[in-house]
């Protein structure tokens, strides 16, 4: 008799993603995912490849739901100097009202990064790339705007401002509080006066 499953997957990968995204790759064993679905092991290994399979598609989701949404909204503002500032905002924001300090899923799995293989490693440097992308192109906006300065270089502000972000994920699960993070963001502002 074949095997049927009896779940919806995206439900699942939703759950997985919680665990992932709480306890990191390394630290999420399978007891722990089967805890989360409610589903048997057997049946897990049957939908899915197993734990790394989960994984990636979970990684996936996050990053098609948080940052993939983040940037289509962003994109959408008129004055590419307020999206930026929104930007930030927005993650001291998300850092602060995490309970559970859990921070960004992309971020955290860029943190161990030479744990995963290249597919995920694939998913993690496209977002960051495709942030950076976002952060040059309104940058040069701006400048055609006149909002921000042609002294600013699009490029190298940009990294920057990634850097920067890493930085307010990686503080905020914890270590720094609110006015820290707030002039983390601040210094991502002046770097586009």
């Amino acid at each position: 008799m074949p095997w049927e499953k009896t779940f919806e997957e995206s439900e699942v990968i939703g759950q997985v993603m919680q665990v992932f995204w709480e306890k990191g790759y390394s630290a999420t064993s399978i007891s722990d995912i089967t805890e989360a679905t409610g589903i048997k092991r057997g049946s897990l290994y049957n939908a899915f490849d197993g734990k790394r399979e989960l994984f990636f598609r979970a990684l996936l989701k996050y990053d098609n739901e948080e940052r993939k949404r983040l940037l289509r909204e962003l994109e959408s503002v008129d004055d590419p100097r307020d999206a930026i500032e929104m930007f930030f905002n927005g993650l001291v924001k998300a850092s602060l009202n995490d309970p559970d300090k859990k921070g960004c899923l992309l971020v955290n799995t860029s943190l161990d990064y030479s744990i995963h293989d290249e597919e995920v490693q694939k998913v993690v440097s496209d977002s960051f790339k495709e942030i950076a992308n976002f952060f040059e192109k309104s940058l040069k906006r701006g400048q055609e705007l006149g909002r921000i300065p042609c002294s600013i270089e699009p490029r190298s502000t940009a990294k920057a401002l990634v850097a920067l972000i890493v930085g307010i994920r990686v503080m905020g699960r914890g270590i720094y509080g609110k006015a820290a993070l707030e002039q983390i963001a601040n210094q991502a502002k002046r770097l586009i006066s």
